[in-house]
Parts: C-alpha cells; structure tokens; sequence
C-alpha cells in the first residue's frame, strides 16, 4: 500500500522489460526536474571525462536518457528497439570494427549485463587504446546495502562466487553489486584477466540525491529548489564517503 501511493502516476505495476516503460520513463524524466538534475551532473562526468582521441563514443543501454544533449555526436544503444535511438545493441556483441571506440559510456547497465566477461574482451577490441568505459553504477558501501537489500526491487547480492547472472529481462534481471565485486572485491582477477584495461577511478558518491528523487518508479521526496543543498551536503561528505555512496564513478581505460 505504501509503495502503491508513493509510485509515481501511472509507473505501478509496469513491466519493467517492455520497450513502453521505458517510453514512458522518457518522458518522466522531463517532468520530474530534481531527478533530471541527478541525471545532468552524472552526464557531466561523462563529458568531462570522455578521451579527446579519434573514435566514436557509444552509449549502452540509453534508455530514456538525454545524455546525447551533452554528447551530440553520441551513439544511443538500447538492447530493445526505441525509436529515439540509433541501434539495438547487446552489449555482450558489439557491431563495430576493432580500435573504432573512444568511449563507451553506461549509467545504471553494468549490472544488468548477463556476461561481463564477454563485454569486457568486446570492449577491448573495439576501444582504441587510451580510450575508456566510463560508468556510474550502483555501489557496495555500509549505508548503500541497506538501501539496496530492503529498498530496492533489484537483486544485492555481494557474495555471489560467478560474474555471470541469470538470463531474465534485460532490467528485471541483475545484480546491484556486480560492479563492486568485479572492480573491488575481485579486482585482482580483473587485472589478471584484462591487463589491457587500467582501472583508473572508483569513487563512491551521491549517498542521498537519486534516493531523494524518487527515481524512475517514485515520487520526488524533496522540491528542486532543494537541490543545490544536497548536491553540497553530499560534497561535505568526502572523508566519509566511502562507507556512504550509493553509486560510484568509475573509469577504465585502455593501455
């Protein structure tokens, strides 16, 4: 019942899986303004951080993003066909030629990935060297696993053994703690395995923001005038971090 009057107008109950949730999520993204700021910052990482090299710069999994306002030259992906982007793309078989990527960039899709592993060697051979994956993917921390573990309709599992998950929907499936057991908890089989590829950033952040919008499925919890105030408790809060971030920032390049 409290999750039915917190949900937002016409989002309760959908089937996360088919193309017309995501249509709709499009346009929830235009109306809710605190969490369109949420998305804004995290595309200026990308931006910021996106190799001046020769390449194309893929985004996998847009879904109803608009980082292509930021990026114009982007090439929008999704798993499902959406007609406001440029291919259907699975992740695991990318279409491009090899050394043809400067980027490939992912908000929120690393964990839905069924076989990383694939990924990883495909990104390898597409990515130029001195190009990068930038993602920004949910994190492991004290304060994110409980929110993770009782709050969220997604899986948390940090102990899982495999980096392989269950073929399900291609967002009801995954796992929210993926990213963390593949660059921190198993980060020396990476290293093992990918010697091409650097890890360059982890850095945990955002402990309240995206909570606070409601996301994709809620209600905002805070106006956006109120965002600037977060967006500065959240900076005061760097030597605590680490034991608070809900998502993290993370860059690894290619050598």
């Amino acid at each position: 019942m409290i999750k039915h009057l917190l949900s937002y107008p016409g989002t309760f109950g959908l089937d996360l899986d088919h193309p017309s949730t995501t249509v709709l999520r499009r346009e929830i993204l235009r109306q809710k303004q605190f969490l369109r700021s949420v998305y804004k910052d995290w595309y200026y990482f990308f931006k910021e951080n996106c190799p001046d090299i020769p390449g194309k710069v893929l985004e996998i999994g847009s879904g109803a993003g608009f980082l292509d306002e930021l990026i114009p030259e982007l090439i929008r992906s999704d798993i499902s066909f959406l007609e406001f982007n440029n291919a259907v793309i699975n992740a695991c078989h990318l279409p491009f030629q090899a050394d043809s990527l400067r980027a490939i960039l992912m908000v929120n899709v690393f964990h839905h990935i069924p076989d990383v592993t694939s990924f990883l060697h495909e990104a390898g051979r597409c990515i130029v060297p001195g190009g990068t994956i930038l993602l920004i993917e949910p994190w492991n921390t004290s304060w994110s696993k409980l929110i993770y573990k009782y709050l969220h309709h997604e899986p948390f599992l940090p102990d899982a053994i495999e980096w392989a998950l269950e073929q399900v929907g291609p967002l009801s499936g995954g796992n929210d703690a993926l990213p963390w057991i593949v660059f921190s908890r198993d980060r020396q089989r990476f290293c093992e395995e990918f010697q091409d590829w650097k890890i360059e950033l982890i850095r945990p952040f955002c402990p309240f923001r995206y909570l606070l919008s409601g996301g994709m499925s809620l209600r905002s919890l805070a106006p956006h005038w109120s965002y600037s105030f977060w967006y500065w408790l959240e900076n005061q809060m760097d030597p605590v971090i680490n034991q608070w971030g809900m998502f993290a920032q993370i860059i690894i390049r290619k050598v």
